[in-house]
């Protein structure tokens, strides 16, 4: 099945009319350094992830000319499994199907939809934790992020630090509460992706430290 966006106009009206209509009305968002957003690609933007909240924030962030260009990283396991979620996660979402979880007896390459999105010049959404945690906690990022650095070493990875939603629509949960929201994007790492361990390290201190920068939540 083809990567490629099969409706980008149909995407494009539905965070003009749904998605950002309802993050300005529902939650009040709060952002440092937009000009840090890629506006081409390829690059990778990376963010902690607490909340179904967060790709669509994200996205809504990008200005509508990009928009086309940026394509989140979705587990096949979980969004692809039902056919109505897959096609709504593929087409209004954008996003490229992960397989985390190959068949018995296949050697699926779990990066090979990104590898061949940034050689198409896309900007990709990764959230290297993997997983929801627990709300409004890092969790440590797994090793999947370092190795697709070092496959595209000349592209950027940029981290995003995010609060609020893990506590606006917790794992588990379907109806959001009307929270603060946060986001603060950082200046692309400088670490090498070659060794894996120093450039995981370095994208989890810019994480923590972009996190400090934004203001205290209702709860804190």
């Amino acid at each position: 099945m083809s990567d490629a966006l099969a409706f980008p106009w149909l995407r494009a009206a539905f965070f003009a009319v749904v998605v950002r209509p309802a993050l300005l009305l529902g939650f009040g968002l709060g952002v440092r350094h937009r000009e840090r957003l890629p506006q081409v690609g390829p690059a990778i933007v990376v963010a902690n992830h607490n909340s179904h909240l967060d790709t669509l924030l994200l996205l809504s962030l990008f200005r509508f000319g990009t928009l086309r260009l940026v394509r989140p990283a979705a587990a096949a396991d979980y969004f692809g499994q039902q056919p109505l979620v897959n096609w709504l996660t593929r087409h209004l979402i954008g996003a490229l199907m992960i397989e985390r979880r190959p068949k018995a007896g296949e050697r699926a390459d779990p990066l090979a939809g990104l590898s061949a999105a940034l050689q198409r010049g896309e900007i990709i959404l990764l959230f290297p934790e993997g997983t929801r945690g627990q709300p409004e906690v890092r969790e440590a990022l797994k090793s999947g992020l370092a190795h697709l650095a070092r496959r595209h070493p000349g592209v950027p990875v940029i981290p995003v630090a995010l609060r609020g939603l893990g506590r606006a629509l917790p794992k588990g949960e379907w109806l959001p509460v009307p929270l603060n929201l946060y986001a603060s994007i950082g200046e692309a790492v400088g670490a090498d992706p070659s060794d894996k361990l120093a450039f995981t390290q370095a994208v989890e201190a810019e994480l923590d430290r972009l996190d400090a920068e934004l203001p205290a939540a209702l709860w804190d």
